[in-house]
Parts: structure tokens; sequence; C-alpha cells
């Protein structure tokens, strides 16, 4: 009998953006406290914004975190998949989507 939280594990699956890849952003991002030079509450990214993913960490041993530079605004913010969706693969970010409800391919 395994944890009811086993599925939400996201790194048990490969990324679902690689570096080098154009998203746009499906929210506006505030800044929590831990973007440094922003104060609390002001807005990193907008719903709209393209950017182009960096590089790739995790969180906690159970999200992936995409570094992503915003051009435009000339900063680089960490994103959930959930925030992103491929500019270069929309079928991609559609499949990550149904994963993330649970749903299988």
């Amino acid at each position: 009998m395994g944890l009811g939280r086993e599925q939400d594990v996201e790194i048990r699956k490969p990324p679902a953006f690689r570096p080098g890849e154009r998203v746009r952003a499906t929210r506006h991002v505030r800044n929590d406290g831990t973007y440094p030079g922003k104060e609390i509450g002001e807005n990193l990214v907008r719903k709209g914004d393209v950017g182009y993913v960096r590089d790739i960490g995790t969180f906690l041993q159970q999200f992936y975190i995409y570094s992503v530079e915003w051009v435009d605004q000339g900063t680089l913010v960490g994103m959930r998949a959930r925030e992103l969706a491929s500019l270069d693969r929309p079928d991609a970010t559609q499949a990550a989507d149904v994963d993330s409800q649970g749903s299988q391919r």
C-alpha cells in the first residue's frame, strides 16, 4: 500500500520541456519573496509572455522547476510545468496536461 501522493511525483517522468525550448506563460507569476530585487507581490511574468527554458532543476525531489529566461523583461524565473506551454511543441504540452490530471496518454 503506497502513499496517496505518490502519483504526484513529477520527476518519475521525463521533463515536459527541454533546454532551449520556446515557451509561453499560462499564468501570471508574482514574487513570493524568493526573487531578489523585486517587491513581494510584484509581477515577474504575465500570462502570454514568451521565454526560453535555460535549465531544469528539481524541488523537494518531487517537481521539475524550469528556469525560464523572459527576454523582454530581462529576468530568469523558476516555473512549474503547469505554468508553461510549449510554442515549439504544442502537442507535448497538451500531453503533459493530460498526465498531470491523472489520465493516461
